[in-house]
């Protein structure tokens, strides 16, 4: 086993640095940069792409593309001093040819170094570590919470297949099927938080202004009301598909001969489910929580987190693509890919865990 998971720490290196080639070509041939997005601003032609960051820089081209024609390498530059231009680039790094930018950023990343962004004069480990706990809020609790909604709903589904429940819960589960949650976020705020009913919830924030002159209990107490609704609205939009995926991986093991033998040797319903079968029907399930928690907590919330005001992680990546923050873009999309590989392998040793049967160091390859 120690040779395998030494195998898979080495596989990340390439598989991490294919990922940040890939994504960092796509942007050079991407229409637009931060360059030509400064020279909008300054020219007073950038449009707002965000409350508080503006973006948006309609005909810009970003360093390494094409030529325009005449003196400068951007459109939309009439008027504009070439040194200016100069500086600008290289404020931004952009003054290197493409390959050089890419090697200079990676041997940063490999010394943790990620950079400062363009546009909000802090480093981006300071960025993520201050947009950490309101993601880190949503992806716990609502992953928590999903588990603990859906194993045990696939699992009476599985044991009551064809039921009047499993035909009632099947209905909704379909509604979590086709309603996004950012349509429950919308909804819960019509109900409960001061729309067309009752007051009961904020709309701002995870915790109110005076949060830190309260006492602990208060604390709490005001953390739980203002994420309650946000991640309300996750699970509700996020439980379905594992419900189904729990009770068909049920299914599936109950029809097995081994269940059969069980049950012939006299041992009750409830063993035989939770001595055999709870084992092996929970493998797929287990497969699917790094990608559920990484899911929730760096993407999945952006709609949650605009509706609820909620300033986290989602939202800050948005800003990042749509104001050409390249050192956010590309810093946290390192980290993300660095985690996500992680949390992979840390499936595999769930595997192990929950079934010792299983030996991945045994596998070729």
């Amino acid at each position: 086993m120690l040779a395998y998971i030494l195998r898979r720490l080495l596989l990340m290196v390439p598989t991490l640095l294919g990922i940040m080639v890939i994504n960092f070509l796509i942007i050079q041939a991407a229409p637009g940069g931060p360059v030509e997005l400064m020279i909008a601003r300054l020219e007073g032609m950038a449009v707002a792409a965000t409350a508080r960051v503006g973006g948006g820089a309609g005909g810009e081209t970003g360093a390494g593309s094409e030529r325009g024609q005449g003196a400068s390498a951007y459109r939309g530059t009439r008027g504009v001093n070439p040194e200016l231009i100069r500086q600008l680039e290289q404020q931004f790094g952009f003054d290197k040819p493409a390959p050089d930018r890419f090697v200079h950023m990676m041997k940063s990343y490999l010394a943790l170094d990620f950079g400062k962004s363009f546009y909000r004069d802090r480093t981006v480990i300071g960025l993520l570590l201050e947009k950490l706990p309101v993601s880190i809020s949503l992806g716990l609790w609502t992953t928590l919470l999903v588990y603990l909604v859906s194993i045990p709903l696939g699992i009476a589904k599985a044991v009551r297949d064809g039921s009047p429940f499993d035909v009632w819960s099947s209905a909704v589960v379909i509604v979590g099927y086709a309603v996004p949650g950012f349509l429950f976020a919308i909804l819960l705020i019509v109900l409960f938080a001061g729309g067309s009913f009752l007051d009961w919830f904020p709309l701002r924030g995870l915790v109110s202004p005076g949060w830190r002159a309260l006492s602990w209990p208060g604390r709490v107490l005001d953390y739980l009301w203002h994420i309650t609704l946000p991640v309300l609205a996750l699970v509700i939009g996020g439980f379905a598909g594992l419900t189904m995926l729990t009770k068909n991986s049920f299914l599936e093991e109950v029809n097995k001969h081994y269940v059969v033998t069980a049950r012939a040797k006299g041992l009750t319903r409830r063993r035989v489910l939770y001595g055999h079968v709870f084992r092996n029907a929970m493998l797929i399930v287990v497969a699917g929580f790094p990608g559920a928690f990484v899911g929730i907590l760096f993407t999945g919330s952006l709609l949650i987190e605009v509706i609820f005001s909620l300033d986290g992680l989602g939202l800050l990546g948005f800003e990042a693509a749509i104001n050409r923050d390249y050192p956010v873009m590309f810093g946290t999309l390192y980290i993300y890919t660095l985690v996500g590989l992680v949390l992979n392998l840390i499936t595999d040793l769930t595997y192990v865990a929950i079934d010792p049967r299983i030996d991945f160091a045994t596998r070729e390859g």
